[in-house]
């Protein structure tokens, strides 16, 4: 059984985050996290109750009151409960990644599920995705990797991703929408997208998702035998 170290894996929309976490973390028997999807849970919360997104007082009062649970089982699957109901399909809809940006540059929702994050991350062996692990959520992480890859290559697992949900999908636009929602990330005032200093930097446009797991298990193996 590995040490258990904590793992932080970050970058921009799109850049396979969400799969090379849960990758690793199956490797290495660790906890998967993907803080992305708590961001995305608030987000369909305040399209229910027809929240304004630029209603900062009104987001942060949903992100406080509400419960969000993330289950991994034992197949690698994660399950995202909202108030005990089973989201984990509607929070991935275009609608919600339309507005997720938004939501979570409100620095009053970050600070809100940062702290919760940073709870489930106290008792180690997590393997943590998001955009801000490494330099503020887990600091201290043994472990800290930035994926990269072009807006086009993104656009395109984006694309299939959501053909596979069975949503029309027209390139251009979602290529277009990856660079809205890279802006907004990295130029947000609170905790903006950037890698860690001692992030190890994995320019994933022409990896496959196997290969980046690979190489992130292969360096975090070798440094704790």
């Amino acid at each position: 059984m590995p040490e258990k170290v904590n793992i932080a894996i970050d970058g921009p929309a799109g850049a396979g985050k969400s799969t090379v976490a849960r990758g690793v973390a199956g490797a290495l028997g660790f906890r998967y996290l993907d803080t992305g999807a708590m961001y995305r849970a608030v987000a369909l919360l305040a399209l229910e109750k027809k929240i304004d997104i630029y209603d900062h007082h009104s987001l942060c009062e949903l992100a406080k009151d509400a419960k969000i649970d993330i289950i991994n089982s034992n197949s690698g699957e994660t399950t995202v409960l909202l108030n005990g109901a089973d989201v984990s399909a509607a929070i991935r809809t275009p609608r919600v990644t339309k507005i997720v940006s938004d939501v979570s540059k409100v620095p009053g929702v970050r600070s809100i599920l940062v702290e919760a994050q940073k709870m489930l991350a106290r008792s180690g062996g997590v393997v943590m995705e998001g955009r801000d692990i490494g330099t503020v959520v887990m600091p201290d992480a043994r472990y800290k990797f930035y994926l990269v890859a072009s807006a086009l290559e993104r656009a395109g697992r984006r694309a299939r991703d959501l053909e596979r949900m069975g949503f029309s999908v027209n390139l251009k636009d979602l290529a277009d929408e990856i660079k809205r929602r890279d802006h907004i990330d990295s130029s947000r005032e609170a905790d903006p997208l950037k890698p860690a200093e001692d992030a190890i930097i994995i320019d994933c446009t022409s990896m496959s998702a196997e290969e980046v797991i690979n190489s992130i298990v292969t360096t975090v193996a070798e440094g704790l035998s």
